[in-house]
């Protein structure tokens, strides 16, 4: 399974580059106390490629959504090269803890000058100065503003062509019960690059058992959702994605 970070836009497929809000969407509040990684149980840690998974949002309200913490750690630990990673996770952590908290906001010098004052408090016991730390943080910025991005864009496009599918039921509600399995399947897209789709694959419907939030959907119709937005994914990145031929 590949683990690269292709930085792509979920739809075009281009290669780029708060603490918890006010209630935490339709996943609940269980999510809030515990890493996704460890909810999501067989799937892993959600340490995926160009986007990391939204604890309590499966299908939230952006504002009150957080970027799942076990995961992203988890992540970093993996990416990072050179230098003790516990002198550097609170850099990282900084850095998607801000995107979280700074909502509408760009990396530009007015945001960089207000994390610079910001660092001295949220550094702990690492030795690290703000020039030192600022790299981390920068990235695992980015990284999170991908993955509220792609959420973003996701929503966007399949609010829109859901109610035309003809496995949507119209006695479900969009927000409700497709937007987790939407979300769910670009998730799943992302962190499994290379990988193949697999509506049977027990890990992608245990993983959905404690993904779906207040979705009233059972896996036997969320996956065709998620099948979807898999697919979504493997059209925007060039060449068969996970070698089905389609």
């Amino acid at each position: 399974m590949e683990k690269k970070d292709m930085n792509r836009d979920p739809l075009t497929g281009e290669p780029g580059s708060h603490p918890v809000g006010t209630g935490l969407g339709s996943a609940g509040g269980a999510l809030a106390g515990a890493g996704i990684g460890a909810v999501l149980g067989p799937i892993g840690a959600l340490i995926g490629g160009a986007i990391g998974a939204v604890a309590g949002g499966a299908a939230g309200h952006s504002a009150g959504e957080v970027v799942d913490p076990t995961g992203e750690d988890n992540y970093w630990k993996s990416q990072h090269k050179s230098g003790d990673y516990n002198e550097f996770a609170p850099a990282y952590k900084y850095g998607w803890e801000s995107r979280s908290q700074h909502q509408g906001r760009k990396w530009d010098d007015s945001l960089e000058s207000d994390l610079r004052t910001g660092w001295e408090k949220a550094k702990g016991n690492s030795k690290l100065t703000w020039e030192n730390a600022k790299s981390a943080t920068r990235q695992a910025w980015d990284r999170t503003d991908r993955t509220y991005n792609t959420y973003n864009k996701v929503d966007s496009k399949w609010k829109t062509d859901a109610t035309s599918k003809d496995y949507f039921d119209k006695g479900m509600d969009y927000d409700r019960d497709y937007r987790p399995a939407y979300r769910y399947g670009t998730y799943l897209a992302h962190s499994n690059e290379g990988g193949k789709w697999d509506e049977a694959n027990t890990n992608f419907e245990k993983g959905w058992d404690n993904a779906k939030g207040n979705s009233r959907l059972a896996w036997d119709k969320a996956k065709h959702a998620a099948k979807d937005a898999w697919h979504g994914v493997e059209r925007a990145i060039p060449g068969d994605f996970d070698k089905d031929g389609r």
